[in-house]
């Protein structure tokens, strides 16, 4: 069940049955702004509207928000990628605003369009078909072009895959770098992974089901075997995690018939100089104990337990410090 703001009486959309609570106002222009958000009267169409964000379910219907679904049905129009899948979106929450297409291939007309329709009054959501507008999807032109003619735009808080994944990936999240997805050719995916190979920021990544496989070989090809999650299906009722070295992630993949589901893949990044005190001494005290012989195992379990520091950031710096030890010793 959704719950949905105002008093539930009829359908939402081009300004019709909001509830007596709601601060924005319309007139009669289909969805020109007469009011602001304190309540402070304007001048009707002579002022732009508003370009609103608004993030929508990236599995879980109950992804939306209520500040998401009061948006929705009381602005002139939503734009979206694909106009079907936001209608039956816009359906289910009893919401009957008009729709306008806005994808890749008519970004740059209608992108104008709708900046004509802003500049007249007329309030403007953009949504993608799941999660955040922008992030990975169409809007930079038209938030662009609204912001230089001074247009209000107002992003909404809400889904998004990247940081969702990021989260629950066990990795280390103070400092993270958006990749989105990589070219789709080998020698291209691999250029752009060597860009990244001295990223110290945890890395997030997109990838379709059917290149899922390829795409991780290479990212353990280029950056190495670091310790990588993998996100498919988030939110839904079958979301699952897949957390470890990315060998353990590909072997694991490669053992089902067919791969299915959409991934978020959040890769460690390189390691960097040491952040703080607790950093400096993991360094010291793993080079001392690897150098040492000390089982890899063990040196872990000492390391977090005096430092306390994320397992997966003790885990890459002792297999780093081995690797290291391994190579001195065979020259």
């Amino acid at each position: 069940m959704i719950l949905r703001p105002g008093n539930g009486r009829g359908r939402r959309g081009g300004g019709g049955g909001r509830g007596a609570g709601d601060r924005v106002g319309r007139d009669d222009t289909g969805g020109r702004r007469v009011a602001e958000a304190d309540g402070t009267r304007r001048s009707g169409a002579a002022d732009p509207g508003t370009l609103y964000l608004v993030p929508t379910p990236i599995g879980n219907p109950g992804d939306i928000t209520l500040r998401a679904i009061e948006v929705l049905g009381r602005v002139g129009v939503v734009a979206s990628e694909d106009t079907r899948h936001t209608r039956r979106l816009l359906q289910s929450l009893e919401i009957d605003t008009r729709l306008l297409s806005y994808h890749d291939h008519n970004e740059e007309s209608r992108s104008q369009h709708l900046l004509g329709m802003l500049r007249d009054g007329t309030d403007v959501a953009l949504v993608s078909d799941a999660g955040t507008p922008l992030v990975n999807d169409p809007g930079y032109r038209l938030v662009a072009a609204a912001v230089e003619a001074d247009v209000p735009v107002r992003p909404l808080p809400g889904a998004t895959a990247s940081v969702t994944a990021l989260i629950g990936s066990g990795l280390p999240n103070h400092q993270f770098h958006y990749v989105g997805f990589l070219p789709r050719r080998e020698a291209a995916r691999r250029s752009a992974l060597t860009a990244l190979r001295s990223t110290v920021a945890t890395l997030v990544f997109f990838e379709a089901p059917h290149r899922i496989v390829a795409m991780l070989e290479d990212v353990r090809a280029v950056l190495g075997d670091r310790p990588a999650a993998l996100a498919r299906n988030l939110t839904k009722d079958d979301e699952e995690f897949l957390r470890g070295p990315l060998s353990d992630l590909i072997a694991g993949l490669d053992a089902e018939a067919v791969v299915r589901g959409q991934f978020t893949v959040v890769v460690a990044g390189a390691p960097g100089e040491p952040a703080d005190e607790d950093e400096a001494l993991a360094h010291r005290l793993t080079e001392t104990l690897v150098r040492h012989g000390v089982e890899p195992r063990l040196v872990r379990e000492v390391v977090r337990e005096v430092t306390g520091l994320p397992r997966n950031w003790v885990y890459e710096q002792v297999r780093l410090a081995a690797q290291q030890g391994s190579a001195g010793t065979t020259e």
